[in-house]
This record gives C-alpha cells, sequence and structure tokens, in this order.
C-alpha cells in the first residue's frame, strides 16, 4: 500500500445481513485527485462512500485521510463532505442557511458564515440568490446549492454520491463539466460515485470498477478502457463486440485469429502467453470499425465481407449491426455520416482495434 496516498482503504468489508455489500476493499488516491467508484447498482460504491463520510462502521479495514485514521472519528472531525443523490437540502431555508448550515453546526461566527457563504456562492455561480427559496430553484441550481454547502466547511476530501442523477441528459452534461473546473480550480480531492461510464471516464483521474461488492480493476480512464481486466468491465464500459476464436498463428508482433466470420489480426498482448489452438474470447472495438460498399481485397489485414441488418441513425452517428459469419454479428459506431448503408457491404479495422479478454484466455 502506498504510504504516501492522501486516501488509503485497507481491507475494507461491510456486511447487511447475509449480504456482503462491500468484500475486502483496498485502493489509494492521491491528493487533490478525482477518483470515481463506477459500477451497476448494488455494487457497494455508496456503501464504500458512507464508510468514509462516517454514517456506515465497517466491520473490517481501515480508512485514512492524510495519515489520519478515520475509523473511530466522529463524522464532523473526519475532514469530510457529502453531496447526495437527493441534495438532502432543507425546504423551509432559503439558498443562504442552507449553505451556511454546516458552519453554523460548527459555531463558526456570524460573519465568517456570511464571508464562506458568499464566497462559495460565486464559485458555483449562485451570487444573488441568497433568499431564494430552494422550491424556487431548478434542479441544476439545487445541485449547485448542495455542492456550494459541502464547500462551504472546506472539506479535505469531497463525497458526491451520483449527485447528477436526477438532472435531464443535457443538463448532466453541462454541470458535470462545471463539477470538474471546479474541482480542479480548487484542487480538493474528491471521491465520485456512478454507475454511468460516460459520466466516470470524463470526471475521472482513476476509475474503480466495483461488481457484488468486490474491486475488479482500478486504474486511469484510458487504462480501464484500454485493457479491461475481465469480460464484465469490458461489458459494462460499453465494449459490446465479444467474438470466440481460436489462435492459428503466433508471431513476435501478431497474432492470427480464425473466428466464424474469417481471419482477423491482432497485436500481441506480451504479458501473456499465445499458443496456436487455444480458444480466446476477444472484442472489436465498435468506433474503430469502418463501413464501406467497397474496400478492396488487398487493403490489408482485417477486412470482412457482410450484410447490414438492422441500423438506428442518431444524427452523429449511424449504428450498424452488420452480420459477418455464421452467428457473427458486429456492431459499428460510423461517426459524421455522408449517408446511410444498406445491404452487402465490407467491414474493416485495424489490428489496434481487437484485444483479448484476459480472464477468458485458456
Amino acid at each position: 500500500m502506498n504510504e504516501q496516498a492522501f486516501i488509503r482503504i485497507e481491507h475494507l468489508t461491510k456486511v447487511f445481513g447475509k449480504t456482503v455489500a462491500v468484500n475486502d476493499i483496498s485502493l489509494t488516491g492521491e491528493k487533490g485527485g478525482f477518483i470515481t467508484l463506477l459500477g451497476p447498482s448494488g455494487s457497494g460504491k455508496t456503501t464504500i462512500l458512507r464508510m468514509i463520510a462516517g454514517f456506515v462502521q465497517p466491520d473490517e479495514g481501515r480508512m485514512y485521510i492524510g495519515g489520519n485514521l478515520l475509523n473511530d472519528l466522529p463524522v464532523h472531525r473526519r475532514g469530510t463532505a457529502m453531496v447526495f443523490q437527493s441534495y438532502a437540502l432543507f425546504p423551509h431555508l432559503d439558498v443562504f442557511n442552507n449553505v451556511a448550515y454546516g458552519l453554523k453546526l460548527r459555531k463558526v461566527s456570524r460573519s465568517k458564515r456570511k464571508e464562506q457563504v458568499e464566497e462559495v456562492l460565486k464559485l458555483v455561480e449562485l451570487e444573488g440568490m441568497e433568499n431564494r427559496q430552494i422550491s424556487q430553484l431548478s434542479g441544476g441550481q439545487q445541485q449547485r446549492v448542495a455542492l456550494s454547502r459541502a464547500l462551504a466547511i472546506s472539506p479535505k476530501v469531497l463525497l458526491m454520491d451520483e449527485p447528477l442523477s436526477n438532472l435531464d441528459a443535457k443538463l448532466r452534461i453541462n454541470v458535470r463539466n462545471e463539477i470538474k473546473a471546479l474541482q480542479q480550480h480548487l484542487g480538493i480531492t474528491t471521491i465520485y460515485v456512478t454507475h454511468d461510464q460516460e459520466e466516470a471516464f470524463s470526471l475521472s483521474d482513476k476509475i474503480a470498477i466495483m461488481k457484488e461488492g468486490r474491486l475488479q480493476q482500478i486504474g486511469t480512464p484510458w487504462e480501464i478502457y484500454h485493457n479491461p481486466r475481465n469480460k464484465f468491465i469490458a461489458d459494462f464500459i460499453d465494449m459490446t463486440n465479444f467474438v470466440e476464436a481460436k489462435i492459428e498463428t503466433v508471431d513476435k508482433e501478431s497474432i492470427i485469429l480464425n473466428t466464424p466470420g474469417g481471419r482477423l489480426a491482432m497485436f500481441r498482448e506480451r504479458s501473456l502467453e499465445f499458443l496456436p489452438g487455444q480458444n480466446i474470447l476477444v472484442t472489436i472495438r465498435s468506433e474503430g470499425i469502418r463501413v464501406k460498399k467497397y474496400i478492396p481485397v488487398s487493403s490489408g489485414d482485417n477486412v470482412l465481407k457482410g450484410e447490414i441488418k438492422q441500423y438506428s441513425y442518431m444524427g452523429k452517428m449511424v449504428k450498424y449491426w452488420v452480420n459477418v459469419g455464421e452467428g457473427m454479428t458486429l456492431s459499428v459506431e460510423s461517426l459524421n455520416p455522408e449517408k446511410i448503408l444498406t445491404g452487402k457491404v465490407y467491414i474493416a479495422f485495424d489490428k489496434s482495434c481487437i484485444y483479448p479478454i484476459f480472464d477468458k484466455i485458456g
């Protein structure tokens, strides 16, 4: 475990009845970093966040912030602040008193409270709205009030539990960009919970992927996207083309595969042993596949004949489902299409678009 890490979680476990909500989780985070806990509902993300905040006590394990053990500290002495999924704002208080609530509990003087509230409201572009009632605010404004209340107490670590889930799609993108800009401006260490992989990739320095209480993989967005450690992760981050293949040949750089759609080539992963005759599972990135009516046969590796069985037009993109062999259909994402294709086509992709699924090798 990295002793220099600002956040350290060591072998954290929590059981509710017969359900193991969090199972032996260890992870670290640097000061000023943005860590996202990503996974489906029931994977233990929020339980970890609530244990760090002090709302839930772990059955096993330790938690540290800046070298200080959190386990036995009360909530108000942990140096954390939480932004809840429901915002948890007080409807009978105006914006100012909602934001000042934590400062009042900490017995901060009235003049200092006023100064700090005005400062954070300016940061989130709500200055001048101090006297508004919560019911008079839009969803995005309410989210900013909840964020302001958390920031007002100057926490060492900001905890955010799916704070954008109540916003519509366009507003989610706008507010998430604001959160990232604000986090970078303040340099505040943040732990964020979401089940939205696009949200996680756009915000995070580091992503921890969870499944059924266990940590599946932790790494940068680039590492997660380009080296998913198992099929669950690949599927969860929208890698939809899974193909069963048999290895035909292996050399220093490449592997030739036999698939139902034809022969494919991929780069060799040096950390794994590949043998001719071995059955493996690979994934092919849909956004890396080109679909054309005509492709010369001599154009290189990974050119397959196919037939478009279905398509979905989404304005900036057309998504095709192309049958390229018995039982083998690949999804293709074609950006900025000049026209919509139908019928028989060719698809082509580079070796860099095909990856082995590590837990399915053997």
